[in-house]
């Protein structure tokens, strides 16, 4: 259970003020920058090979941020036809350390005892050229990001990954790497599951609570102009996804959000009818893909 001073959530850039780089590392190519769109200061990591450039909290491998939300919130975005990498180093009850790394330079899930790479899938934009090219052909949804690839709010529950990968027991998170190429927002551990969708008011009215949904803080929230939705804008990916019995080995956009919960366990789409095919055509390819393989040796870090 996370300590007072990382509830309700924690706001890691904040708290450990990374724009001073005291605490934290960088190497290679990495800016804060004004966005734009988010009108706020996004970190940009760039460089044509990702592990030469990084942003890594905490500053050395010896210490540990000792964050024990079970959620971590990642508000990135992909840069477009390039590819990223991220490492999580997780802490077990056992005391084992065990690294969570994904990217969209996977071509397939594997597993070893210590560490786990799991394929990161970017979608485009819905209803784009690119997406609708991938979803007919098949082609293209492993790899560099598209050039449309939206900013995405990944929430990465790390007490069920290592629950359903490796039957181990999650203790905390002791340090992350961010290597290129990457715009990133902002890191987040809680143990609620804020739904960036949700208004205070609908949160309210709909009795969310008692499932442990909230809306997202102010303070990690992309803005929506008004009369627009959130998720016409950005994606929302959860990992594993929600009622999941059986493990999914890659990490994409699969639900439009927490809320958007129905009684058929496969999240019922706003237009299942017309999606259905694409759908299916999208998650049979991903399994072709993701199907994992024996690992005949452990890897070496």
């Amino acid at each position: 259970v996370p300590a007072a001073w990382q509830r309700p959530y924690l706001n890691i850039f904040k708290h450990f003020r990374v724009e001073e780089w005291k605490r934290s590392a960088r190497e290679g190519d990495v800016a804060a920058l004004t966005d734009p769109r988010l009108k706020g200061t996004v970190y940009r990591i760039r460089g044509s090979v990702p592990a030469s450039s990084y942003l890594q909290l905490p500053r050395t491998g010896t210490q540990s941020l000792g964050l024990a939300g079970r959620y971590l919130y990642l508000l990135f975005r992909p840069m477009p036809r390039r590819h990223f990498v991220v490492h999580l180093d997780v802490a077990t009850e056992e005391n084992q350390v065990v690294r969570i790394s994904f990217s969209n330079l996977f071509k397939e899930f594997k597993s070893t005892a210590t560490w786990l790479q799991f394929p990161f899938i970017c979608g485009a934009a819905g209803g784009s050229p690119y997406d609708r090219t991938a979803r007919a052909s098949g082609r293209d949804l492993v790899g560099a990001a598209p050039a449309d690839v939206r900013w995405t709010c990944l929430v990465l529950d790390l007490r069920s990954v290592l629950s359903l990968y490796l039957s181990r027991r999650y203790s905390h998170l002791k340090s992350v790497k961010l290597c290129s190429n990457l715009l990133v927002k902002n890191l987040c551990t809680s143990d609620l599951v804020f739904d960036p969708g949700v208004t205070f008011s609908e949160a309210r009215q709909g009795d969310l609570a008692c499932r442990g949904v909230a809306p997202m803080p102010r303070e990690m929230a992309f803005p929506v102009p008004k009369g627009e939705k959130w998720h016409d804008l950005y994606d929302y990916i959860r990992f594993p996804s929600e009622g999941s019995k059986l493990p999914h080995d890659s990490i994409q956009k699969s639900c439009p959000g927490p809320a958007a919960v129905s009684e058929d366990p496969v999240c019922q789409l706003p237009q299942p009818v017309t999606l259905t095919k694409a759908v299916r055509d999208r998650l049979s390819l991903i399994h072709q893909i993701t199907s994992p393989k024996a690992v005949s040796a452990p890897w070496k870090r």
